[in-house]
């Protein structure tokens, strides 16, 4: 029977609709300032080269501009994951996207003026491009008080005996999977703006996903302590993961408002967001998987070479997440995973949705579907053997609670079966099918996973939610004040939410992982269930019951034996202000999940909850042309609990546009270090018209420990939309892809090959 909610369940528009259908919202691009400069960054256009000159005696006379910068001109500190660059470079760039100067202006049109009149030599040198490359005897080192292109970071693991278990098996599969660097594609680009108090302290207007982790480290970076720093964060035009770190453009946006006495924004236009914005990581994926001859999961073996790039951003650290799904996406006793991660005179590569899981899941669905084929096992049966249940605890100690995986892959089979669509004429069909396992409950990356919330009532019956997490357009406001509103008892449009300045909201460790729901809406209900119990104490005297006797919803306090007796809630507070010995209705709360980091040997149970997915994949593809028509996708997901049903489907739907986009069409091309994709023209996003019909299905498997038994959705999307449409085109015509895209070029290049080796 389900429990009687008056809000959660319910799907409720999200809260920034109106105004940004509307044109209403104002974005970070739209911020304007009394005094307000323009920051243009010079790049260099050569991947690896020393510095030999930078003049900018003609930009600093150029009128308008009131200053210039260049590393020499100014103290700075290493930043970034691994501390190995600085935001205006010195002596020497390492790829396309290194800043050489800095100029902030009256106007935009007079700093990129000023851009062109800086004069900048350089002395090239050899460059490497090629992660393996870069690992030879006499390679080019991109770092040179490193001494070597390997990165000091590795993700190793194993357990079990892996050995022996390949050499039982009675199938083994084994591949390489190359995936490319991809672009968040944003539609608003990375923008900064910095202004500088007399004082000394700094506020920022930023489109960060962790607001006060990108505090500290932007302190440290200026040299400051992270205290003189304020972050507001405005609505943002998409962040994707590209919010998690600091970059150039925040420090050079900082320096230049110091140097000119005023405040500085610096925008990217869509040419330099191709170029400057952090990718996803580009990555060759070596996996082996081994089965005994009923199909049962016997061993997994990964390798995976990840190109860092010339830089380390949080790209570099995905391993993280691919080994989690090459351990943890069905059963699998025995496991051995290892990385090389190197530097090159790439792009550097941030984190992107999903971070590692849509490139490890990709890996291993193809592998499913490859080892089915081996052992003539039906592939829905192979993954039914397999699947995971609640209470198992897997090869990395992640305990899994409620997990409803076969529930998905149930649902998922029987959508796509139901009506298909008539195939086109002379068209191959197919079905693909691909799991997904992630974290729900957060994820202990840091030592703390752990979100702060105040709630407090007014005397007008507005209840205000401060809460530490950050709305990235995911719909997080929404889902919070359904939680407050529930749990208080009182309307939800009398709940407000405040999120966006680092000086009045409590700590968070930031958006990412799929967290703010169950983390942020933990926090958030514990706090308003004590402003609960505090209005009920307040109502009390005048109702002559005990507290425990009271209870709240609808808006009104009532005496729980008898209904009858009711106050509405604001009246209670408002009377508990104006008199003898009154009270503020206000408590705070912060919610860390009972978890733990993962150890050196990549043990330890990092999330309080985690969740599944399946996804099935109809696919129509022309033989002639190579083209793939995806016809439908079906996305079923264990939500825990759908608290605002609406937002998570269409969190789904945006999920599958983006992996629809990584599996057949989106690449940014880099060729010899230069980012060849400078606009939508080249980068092949798929438009409204390009989307099939997409079925989602809510698994609700409730959660102990989620806010009224809900888990993390907001990644689960994207996942395993590549791993199912490859599936799906194999289905069609045979083919076994093992890079993305899936290209038509490929796709008839594979149809050809078939021809030649058998033809008719």
């Amino acid at each position: 029977m389900a429990e009687p909610f008056d809000v959660v369940g319910k799907s409720i528009p999200k809260r920034d609709g109106p105004d940004k259908v509307t044109g209403r919202t104002r974005y970070l691009h739209d911020v304007e300032l009394p005094r307000l400069l323009h920051g243009k960054i010079l790049r260099t256009p050569v991947p690896h080269a020393r510095i030999v000159r930078v003049d900018t005696s003609r930009a600093r006379a150029l009128p308008g501009v009131i200053a210039v910068l260049t590393g020499e001109d100014v103290e700075q500190r290493p930043f970034g994951f691994a501390k190995d660059q600085i935001a205006l470079k010195r002596g020497k760039v390492r790829c396309i996207r290194d800043e050489v100067a800095a100029v902030a202006a009256e106007t935009a049109e007079i700093a990129e003026e000023a851009l062109g009149l800086i004069d900048a030599d350089y002395a090239p040198l050899p460059a490497v491009f090629d992660p393996l490359a870069a690992l030879e005897p006499g390679a080019p080192i991109v770092h040179e008080e490193l001494a070597t292109n390997a990165h000091h970071l590795r993700f190793r693991f194993a357990h079990g005996d892996v050995d022996r278990a390949f050499a039982e098996a009675a199938a083994v599969v084994e591949d390489t999977y190359r995936l490319s660097f991809v672009t968040p594609a944003c539609l608003g680009t990375m923008v900064a703006i910095a202004d500088w108090e007399p004082a000394g302290t700094l506020t920022m207007w930023s489109t960060t996903q962790a607001p006060f982790l990108y505090q500290k480290d932007l302190g440290e970076a200026l040299g400051i302590g992270g205290e003189r720093v304020r972050v507001l964060q405005p609505p943002v035009g998409g962040n994707f993961g590209r919010g998690l770190d600091i970059y150039p453009i925040d420090v050079i946006a900082a320096l230049l408002a110091r140097a000119a006495r005023r405040p500085v924004k610096i925008a990217f236009e869509r040419l330099e967001e191709f170029i400057a914005c952090p990718t996803r990581e580009p990555c060759a994926i070596r996996l082996r998987t081994a089965a005994d001859r009923d199909g049962r999961l016997l061993a997994r073996d990964g390798h995976v070479t990840i190109d860092s790039g010339a830089y380390t951003s949080w790209g570099s650290t995905t391993p993280y997440v691919m080994l989690s799904t090459v351990a943890g996406l069905y059963r699998v006793p025995n496991v051995r995973f290892d990385t090389t991660i190197v530097y090159t005179n790439n792009p550097y590569s941030g984190s992107m949705r999903g971070y590692g899981n849509p490139e490890s899941t990709f890996a291993v669905e193809a592998q499913m579907d490859d080892l089915a084929d081996r052992l003539g096992i039906d592939r829905l049966e192979l993954r039914r053997l397999n699947a995971s249940k609640p209470g198992d605890v897997n090869p990395q100690g992640f305990v899994l609670t409620s997990f409803a995986m076969r529930e998905c892959l149930d649902a998922a089979a029987e959508e796509i079966a139901k009506s298909p669509p008539p195939p086109v004429p002379g068209w191959k069909r197919g079905v693909g099918y691909a799991g997904m396992f992630h974290v729900g409950g957060g994820a202990r990356i840091y030592r703390s996973d752990g979100c702060g919330a105040i709630v407090k009532l007014d005397d007008f019956g507005k209840v205000t939610l401060i809460t530490g997490a950050s709305e990235i357009g995911q719909g997080s406001e929404t889902v919070l004040a359904m939680i407050v509103a529930e749990t208080l008892g009182v309307p939800l449009e009398r709940v407000d939410v405040v999120n966006s300045d680092t000086s009045v909201r409590p700590w968070d460790v930031g958006t990412h992982a799929s967290r703010t729901t169950f983390v942020a809406g933990n926090a958030a209900r514990l706090a308003a269930d004590k402003v609960k119990t505090q209005l009920c104490e307040m109502a009390a005297a005048q109702l002559d019951e005990p507290a425990a006797a009271l209870g709240v919803q609808g808006g009104w306090v009532f005496v729980k034996r008898d209904p009858s007796r009711r106050l509405p809630y604001e009246a209670v507070a408002r009377a508990g202000h104006f008199r003898g010995g009154g009270r503020v209705l206000v408590a705070e709360a912060f919610y860390d999940p009972p978890t733990t980091m993962l150890d050196k040997d990549f043990q330890g149970n990092v999330s309080a909850a985690y969740t599944s997915a399946f996804q099935a994949a109809l696919v129509d593809v022309d033989p002639d042309t190579g083209k793939v028509a995806v016809r439908r996708v079906v996305s079923a997901h264990d939500v825990g609990r759908a608290i605002n049903p609406a937002a998570a489907e269409g969190q789904v739907h945006g999920g599958i546009h983006m992996g629809l986009g990584y599996a057949l069409a989106e690449k940014l091309v880099v060729e010899q270090g230069q980012v060849l994709s400078q606009t939508f023209m080249d980068y092949a996003v798929l438009k409204a018209d390009d989307m099939p019909e997409l079925v989602v299905r809510l698994i609700e498997s409730v959660d102990a420990e989620g806010p009224f038994g809900a888990k993390g959705l907001g990644e689960s999307g994207v996942i395993p939309v590549a791993a199912a449409v490859r599936n799906a085109i194999k289905d069609a015509i045979g083919a076994r892809f093992s890079e993305l895209p899936i290209t038509p070029e490929r796709v008839r290049a594979s149809i050809q090959r078939a021809a030649t080796r058998h033809p008719q």
